[in-house]
């Protein structure tokens, strides 16, 4: 049987994702990936490089993935609760994203360019049609909403109660980003004394 790059590619991507959302950059060992893709090490250093620029292609997988389940739009409380539903079912996405801003911080990321793009696209989705000068917070918010939900269960629970559905708490995040506040209503609630 001849050998199949390309498969083991990606037995090698399926296995360092597990790895890299469970560790981190740091803690994920890169015998564990090899393992776990049935491959060896050596074909992860000829294929990737080294273990951060794995974790880079692995975290460029994921959210193009994210991006292509849930594509920007205008009506940003659907938006948020089909975020928040991808989530649930891939929290994997969202702690790849955790563990590049516990590890990165607010130096700059793999494919910034190219991610700062996608989320200018969110921001021209929410606004309608029309300059809107509150989309992007709006848009900011509502990223924060969905995914900070899903990303913190132990606050969730703290907070909200262990009874506290995550349908109803979908529900809830759809209406909290209805009311956050676009062009007009800034504008109003500003000028009152």
């Amino acid at each position: 049987m001849a050998y199949d790059s390309a498969a083991t590619k990606e037995r090698i991507i399926t296995a360092a994702t597990a790895e890299f959302a469970a560790h981190g950059v740091a803690g994920a060992r890169v015998d564990r990936i090899a393992a776990a893709a049935k491959a060896n090490k050596r074909a992860i250093y000829d294929y990737f490089g080294d273990k951060s620029r794995l974790f880079a292609v692995v975290l460029e997988r994921r959210l193009a993935e994210l991006a292509e389940a849930v594509p920007p739009s205008e009506d940003l409380p659907a938006y948020a609760e089909r975020l928040f539903e991808y989530h649930r079912a891939h929290p994997e996405a969202l702690r790849l994203v955790m563990w590049e801003a516990l590890e990165i911080g607010d130096g700059p990321v793999p494919a910034e360019e190219e991610r700062t793009a996608h989320y200018g696209d969110k921001v021209t989705a929410a606004q309608v049609g029309e300059p809107d000068p509150d989309a992007r917070t709006r848009v900011f918010f509502t990223l924060a909403l969905a995914s900070w939900s899903v990303a913190m269960p132990q606050l969730r629970r703290m907070v909200l109660g262990g009874d506290f559905g995550m349908d109803r708490l979908r529900q809830e995040i759809a209406r909290a980003v209805a009311s956050l506040p676009s062009d007009g209503s800034r504008g109003q609630a500003e000028s009152r004394p």
